[in-house]
């Protein structure tokens, strides 16, 4: 998933220059994500996935990049944009300001105590660097107080700054002197200036002084100051809008659905007519769609904040993935076949050079089965493929103690239900009827290991068949 810095900063030089910034972290991996039914299987089975897949993938050495963007421009352009850019709930389209790169970060080691590296943690937007100042974004401004008075509360004292995980790497000084927790023995009796007892120090750094960290940007403010958020905050559709207009067509089922859902748990109808009433104003479609599911009309069509803009970098399934690396597959074999056996091999050795996890399933756990039947489900992993010499597992007269009853099929029909690659070796055509997967798009058939790999590895990388997802219309 990419990241976003939510709010406007400004870029500051040394002479007080200043233009406005949004910062933006871009998947290297490429962006993906669970489908709704499939990350409810996952919660049940294994809350923890997503933390142990991070987790395994940097202790593999294929820990997730990302490149560091910046949308930089003028206080003044700002103004065109047809929108209020200090309003956190806004992007700024990349059709209008470009994003810059500026650098990669690497995660590339996992914590060795979790509670001195994670727990102990502290995230202040109010850190920032030199030449890196703040705007009038009016949520920022109340983020810098609040989350300052947050660690205050939580860490007991002012001086969780001084702990190793929040620690700045580059030598830093201030005035901050004793309270709880206090970490430094301060030599020097006066900490703060003008002072006569230290020969004025410590002093305030400047540019010629002591490496200076700040230059305030050239301000110029006028009105009159009022408890009330401005009118150029007040359109609140045009940009989710937007964002439904950059969805492929199978995301825009999902969150009709997403919606619906919510929204069928409603008790007051006033309350779901509010809801219709709002989403109308983003797009009479939707309100037509959610109301046809709580059985009530849609208003009429209000258009003030209707167009057909789109913009790049919201879709997740829109392109495919630029690597597969650190991608999981699950190879359903029997241990009753030692052929199944040595095609998961294979295949994990295959795969293995691109870098993919590859699990064998198997009744029971032994020196090649690392999953078992009973335990795998298909939510955790992003492609299946079902050996040659498990036809037994699937022709429904085969009957085990060691899993529930269908359980080989059920993974081959979840995982299709859910937008996977599956494949299937030789005799394994016999799984796929079985599961009534057809021979559409990421179903593949094939002779033999080397064939099965080379369409997987696409396969993995379109990572989701959005054309299996039923769609209104």
């Amino acid at each position: 998933m990419d990241g976003f810095g939510v709010h406007t900063f400004r870029f500051v030089t040394d002479d007080g220059d200043s233009k406005f910034v949004k910062f933006h972290w871009k998947s290297k991996q490429g962006k993906a994500s669970l489908v709704w039914d499939e990350a409810q299987h996952l919660a049940g089975k294994n809350p923890d996935y997503h933390r142990k897949d991070l987790w395994d993938a940097i202790e593999s050495g294929n820990g997730p990049e990302w490149e560091l963007n910046a949308q930089i421009f003028d206080e003044d352009q700002a103004l065109s944009f047809g929108f209020d850019v200090l309003d956190a709930t806004k992007i700024v389209p990349e059709e209008l300001v470009p994003l810059q790169p500026l650098g990669v970060m690497k995660l590339d080691a996992n914590p060795v105590n979790y509670f001195a590296e994670t727990e102990q943690i502290m995230f202040q937007p109010g850190h920032i660097v030199r030449g890196i100042d703040f705007t009038n974004d009016p949520l920022l401004q109340g983020r810098i107080f609040s989350y300052l008075d947050t660690q205050l509360n939580r860490h007991g004292g002012p001086n969780f700054e001084q702990l190793p995980i929040n620690r700045p790497l580059s030598p830093i000084h201030n005035n901050n002197r004793d309270g709880a927790g206090q970490n430094f023995i301060h030599k020097n009796t006066a900490a703060y200036t003008p002072n006569t007892l230290n020969n004025g120090y410590p002093a305030q750094a400047n540019q010629t002084q002591g490496k200076g960290f700040f230059t305030a940007p050239g301000r110029k403010v006028s009105g009159n100051l009022v408890r009330a958020r401005s009118s150029t905050f007040s359109d609140h559709w045009s940009q989710p809008r937007l964002f439904y207009n950059s969805l492929t067509k199978a995301e825009q089922q999902f969150l009709i659905n997403a919606i619906r859902f919510e929204t069928s748990q409603l008790k007051s109808e006033t309350v779901k007519k509010n809801v219709l009433f709002q989403l109308n104003k983003i797009s009479h479609d939707i309100a037509v769609r959610v109301g046809k599911a709580l059985g009530m009309e849609a208003p009429e069509a209000d258009d003030k904040y209707y167009h057909d803009n789109t913009t790049a970098g919201i879709s997740n399934f829109g392109t495919k993935l630029p690597s597969i690396a650190t991608l999981s597959v699950g190879v359903l074999a029997s241990i009753n076949s030692d052929n199944s056996i040595q095609q998961a091999k294979a295949i994990k050795k295959a795969l293995g050079e691109e870098k993919v996890t590859v699990s064998i399933v198997g009744e029971v756990l032994g020196d090649d089965v690392e999953v078992t039947y009973s335990a795998a489900t298909a939510a955790q992993f992003d492609g299946i493929v079902v050996a040659g010499g498990t036809e037994s597992l699937f022709n429904g007269t085969g009957k085990s103690t060691l899993f529930p009853p269908g359980r080989p099929t059920q993974l081959i029909v979840d995982g299709y239900h859910w937008g996977k690659p599956v494949g299937f070796i030789g005799g394994a055509k016999a799984a796929a009827q079985a599961a009534r997967v057809g021979t559409g798009k990421g179903v593949y058939l094939s002779k033999d290991v080397d064939s099965l790999v080379e369409d997987l590895k696409d396969g993995l990388a379109t990572f989701k068949f959005t054309d299996r997802f039923p769609l209104d219309n």
